[in-house]
This record gives structure tokens, C-alpha cells and sequence, in this order.
């Protein structure tokens, strides 16, 4: 049971927590590989296991979501291709009811995300819900991944935020870990992350798979 009566701050992800990742699963695991394959005439799913190889490769560091890298490496815009299916992107469902009822609640409420800043005011602009938010922090705004513990030093620095009094939710069980150590005291783990796909078996933290669920706790 989260006590959201006591707790002052709330840190949350974007990308499969607050968003859908539907939206950046078809992106970097379809369209991308789409297109790079029809520039160098290359079979798709040649491509695509070649791009998932290259992007494993960086994954947990800050080239991972920097898309200016990922344009420069793939000789793609990556930017204007988000740009052109940012339709696509949604919010899960009850985030905006859950979003509401903090901000009536008088919490603190950031937005702590590994995504690029670019991707992030796409992101902002389109779903609009940035209007809940005292602040977002970008890991390319803070030097490190939220993967390292460095991420949450300078971040506790920069948002003045009281560990003993928050919640943090996020879809990834390596940076609810990295959290956990840092010394956050109320954790959860967003699960179905991306709508379209079924989750693995979490047993490591307590886990969210829908907003509404924390709803009645106000």
C-alpha cells in the first residue's frame, strides 16, 4: 500500500509509464528498420536484427535515447521521422485522472526520463500533459541515464526532493534498482508497459499495471 497521504513528491517516466510504448516499440523495432532498409536495399529482417544488435549495444547509456546519435548512426532524421507518426502517440489509460488528482493533492510532481529533450517536447506537445508538472528532467539535461547512480545524485540536487517522501514509478525494473539504492523510499513498477505485449513475471518490486489502481488511495 502506497500512503500517497504522506508522500510530498512524485518522480515518474515518461515513455511506458505515463505513455504507451506501443508508439516507440513500433518506431525503433518497425519503421526504422523499414526505412533504413529501403535506403541500402537491405532485406527488412536483416535490418532489423542488425539495428536491434546496434541498439542493445548502447542500451543504458545515454546514446540509447539520444536521437542526434541515432540519426548521425543510421544516416536517418530521426526527429522528423518521430515527427511524422506523433499522431501515434497516447497516454495510458487513468494517467491524466491520476495526474489531475496529484496536482489538486498539492504534491510536487516531476517528470524524470531517459528520453532525448527533442523527443520529449514532441511528446509534451502532442499529449499536452505537461501542464501537470512543476518540472521535467531529461537524462541528456542531467549528463547520466537514470541507470546510474549519478542520475539521482545530481537530480536530488537540482529538484530538492526529500527521498523519505517519495514515489517514484517507472517501467523499467534496472532503474526502479538503481532507485531503490539511491535510497527512494515508495517504488513501483509500471507494468504493461506497452499495451500490444504481454509482460514477463515481475517479482522484485511492488508493481502498477494500471493508474487506476491507485486512484482510491487519495
Amino acid at each position: 500500500m502506497i500512503p500517497l497521504k504522506d508522500i510530498k513528491f512524485v518522480l515518474l517516466d515518461m515513455d511506458g509509464t505515463l505513455l504507451d510504448k506501443h508508439f516507440d516499440d513500433y518506431f525503433w523495432e518497425h519503421l526504422v528498420p523499414e526505412k533504413y532498409s529501403e535506403r541500402y536495399n537491405i532485406a527488412f529482417d536483416t535490418t532489423k536484427k542488425r539495428l536491434l544488435s546496434k541498439y542493445k549495444a548502447h542500451e543504458g547509456t545515454l546514446n540509447w535515447t539520444d536521437i542526434d546519435f541515432w540519426s548521425e548512426e543510421l544516416s536517418i532524421d530521426i526527429y522528423a521521422l518521430k515527427e511524422q507518426i506523433r499522431h501515434l502517440i497516447e497516454m495510458h489509460p487513468h494517467v491524466e485522472d491520476f495526474l489531475e488528482m496529484l496536482k489538486a493533492d498539492n504534491k510536487k510532481v516531476y517528470m524524470v526520463t531517459n528520453a532525448h529533450y527533442k523527443v520529449l517536447d514532441i511528446k509534451l506537445k502532442q499529449t499536452e500533459m505537461g501542464k501537470y508538472f512543476d518540472k521535467c528532467v531529461s537524462s541528456s539535461e542531467i549528463g547520466y541515464p537514470k541507470e546510474m547512480i549519478e542520475f539521482w545524485q545530481k537530480t536530488e540536487k537540482l529538484l530538492k526532493f526529500d527521498k523519505e517522501e517519495t514515489l517514484f514509478i517507472d517501467d523499467t525494473a534496472e532503474v526502479i534498482k538503481t532507485a531503490k539504492a539511491f535510497g527512494i523510499k515508495y517504488l513501483l513498477l509500471r507494468t504493461m508497459a506497452n499495451s500490444k505485449r504481454e509482460d514477463r513475471p515481475i517479482n522484485d518490486f511492488p508493481v502498477l499495471k494500471d493508474f487506476k489502481d491507485l486512484l482510491p488511495l487519495f
